[in-house]
């Protein structure tokens, strides 16, 4: 199985939300073939508890203003490893220290990498 349209659409989104507030290392993974529930989950690693939570909050209010609805939302007040549940698309907001211990991108090795049109930052 391959991501749903919807769902690459979705993700582009929200892709460039996180890029908007200096996500870093923004990932796109297509998790449709082992998961039923879900076509891609996307990862950002904020650089501190306030970034991961900006991140987060833009996704959501990008993703909400093109009329998708949040399904669920875990580990906002936190701001280590804030999860947000779009249906086809789950976000995933990290803090770098976090994102490096879970590893996500290890676990999930054998699922494809959705491109992304990200601009390329400055440094």
């Amino acid at each position: 199985m391959t991501a749903s349209d919807r769902a690459l659409e979705l993700v582009r989104i929200a892709a460039a939300a996180a890029d908007d507030k200096s996500g870093e290392d923004i990932v796109a993974l297509d998790v449709s073939g082992p998961l039923p529930l879900t076509d891609v989950f996307l990862l950002a690693t904020g650089r501190n508890e306030r970034n991961v939570q900006a991140i987060a909050g833009e996704v959501e209010d990008k993703l909400n203003q093109s009329g998708v609805k949040t399904l669920r939302r875990e580990g906002r007040a936190e701001g280590r490893w804030i999860l947000l549940d779009f249906g086809d698309l789950v976000v995933h907001v990290f803090h770098e220290e976090d994102r490096m211990y879970y590893a996500l991108e290890r676990l999930w090795k054998d699922c494809p990498v959705v491109p992304l049109d990200l601009p390329v930052r400055e440094l």
